[in-house]
């Protein structure tokens, strides 16, 4: 009997997750454990084939892709730095989250709500990257192409407002900085590796006193993340 009650537990939790999918992202799919695991952080499955780290790996990449696609196909006379650059400004570790939690995916990430680091972090942009692996092994690269540009590109980024976008914020903080006569420093204040990549973690300090953090794959990308969100802050 209790044999019974977990396996029905089981599914009735599968359905659960099928429909959460479903109304939060339009994913329809029989292989539900691919998308639990893609939805599990590791501080709740230390394991590396529980948890959602190495689906990151490879969506990380497979998003990677597919802007890059998009945006050779959009912008047919531009060069390449252009396009580099508008891909950094789509993909971004910060705009990552920031989608991902507009979407919903916090409401159904499986991560130590009791942690509350984990809160302020950037675990949902990684989850969304982990479920674009997901689906990529689950449908292919044709229909992960299709639901990228759809659900993400088209509905999300606005990309004709980000090309407006000066992506060198963090010239435009210290030129700030400098006009106000302020002291103005970016400081790594960590480096790790996380599923074997090097995080970098930097934050922006005015005046001795920190005003803001961002986390990136290289320095310069957490320096403008940082930077953005230093901005923001100041109502620059």
């Amino acid at each position: 009997m209790e044999i019974i009650d977990r396996f029905l537990g089981r599914k009735k939790n599968a359905h659960s997750l099928q429909k959460q999918l479903e109304n939060v992202l339009g994913i329809k799919t029989r292989n539900i454990s691919l998308y639990t695991t893609a939805l599990s952080h590791r501080s709740v499955k230390e394991n590396a084939d529980e948890n959602n780290e190495r689906l990151e790996y490879l969506g990380d990449a497979v998003l990677s892709s597919i802007v890059a696609d998009y945006l050779f196909k959009k912008y047919p006379y531009k060069g390449e730095g252009f396009l580099t650059e508008m891909r950094s400004k789509m993909v971004n570790r910060q705009q990552l989250n920031d989608l991902a939690i507009k979407i919903g995916l916090k409401k159904i990430t499986l991560y130590n709500k009791i942690d509350g680091s984990l809160k302020g972090s950037q675990i949902f942009g990684n989850t969304l990257e982990a479920l674009i692996g997901a689906f990529y092994l689950d449908k292919g690269y044709r229909k992960t192409q299709k639901w990228v540009t759809k659900h993400m590109i088209i509905q999300h980024l606005y990309v004709d407002d980000l090309e407006l976008i000066d992506i060198n914020l963090k010239n435009k903080l210290i030129g700030w900085a400098t006009k106000n006569v302020k002291l103005l420093e970016f400081q790594t204040i960590q480096e790790k590796l996380e599923n074997n990549r090097r995080v970098f973690t930097i934050a922006v300090v005015l005046d001795g006193e920190q005003l803001a953090v961002g986390k990136g794959y290289n320095k310069k990308e957490a320096s403008q993340i940082a930077a953005q969100l230093a901005i923001e802050k100041l109502g620059l």
